[in-house]
């Protein structure tokens, strides 16, 4: 199991940054996609924003941009009509037999 998945078992949204470059790894992993180089682990900002939504029955699906580097999909826990760019919160993350992220619309 990776440290990404370790943190989401417990609910942190971490990534990988390189040492080297400072650019966060995304997908994370051990060393830096583009130098090759080392990278430390640290928490990602929970804020973001919409990037794009759908709807089926009354399931939000929707991409969240965090950092903007970081795009990631999950639900949307929503009581209005979402409008793409609008501030989300990352409420959940957690991983079982895969990963799971849910967001909740600042508003």
């Amino acid at each position: 199991m990776t440290k990404f998945e370790e943190g989401l078992k417990k609910d942190e949204f971490v990534c990988s940054e390189c040492l080297t470059c400072k650019k966060l790894v995304w997908p994370p992993n051990n060393f830096c996609n583009r130098c090759f180089g080392d990278v430390k682990w640290r928490p990602v900002s929970r804020c973001g924003k919409l990037v794009e939504f759908s709807k089926k029955d009354e399931t939000v699906f929707c991409i969240a941009e965090f950092e903007n580097e970081i795009r990631i999909m999950g639900s949307l826990k929503c009581s209005c009509v979402p409008v793409i760019g609008q501030s989300l919160k990352l409420v959940k993350c957690s991983h079982n037999e895969s990963e799971e992220f849910v967001f909740q619309l600042l508003i």
